[in-house]
């Protein structure tokens, strides 16, 4: 009987790519349909924040495939 490993299953960090990416297209969207200045500015703020916290995560995801520590990095708040 042949064993067959089954494909790598998606860590949390690798899923908070996918959502962040996506929050941040969907921000730049609301931006360009925005009404008022104020408000695209502020879409387009928010969207800076996810396109951060996705590379954030890209960095962790990146560290954990090179085998470097398992410790979560300290919150930058």
């Amino acid at each position: 009987m042949e064993t067959t490993s089954a494909p790598p299953r998606p860590t949390l960090d690798s899923q908070l790519i996918d959502y962040w990416i996506r929050e941040a297209a969907r921000l730049d969207t609301l931006a360009a349909e925005a009404r008022f200045g104020w408000q695209r500015r502020r879409y387009l703020r928010k969207a800076q924040q996810a396109r951060a916290q996705a590379d954030r995560s890209a960095t962790r995801e990146a560290t954990r495939s090179r085998g470097g520590p398992s410790a979560p990095e300290p919150s930058q708040s």
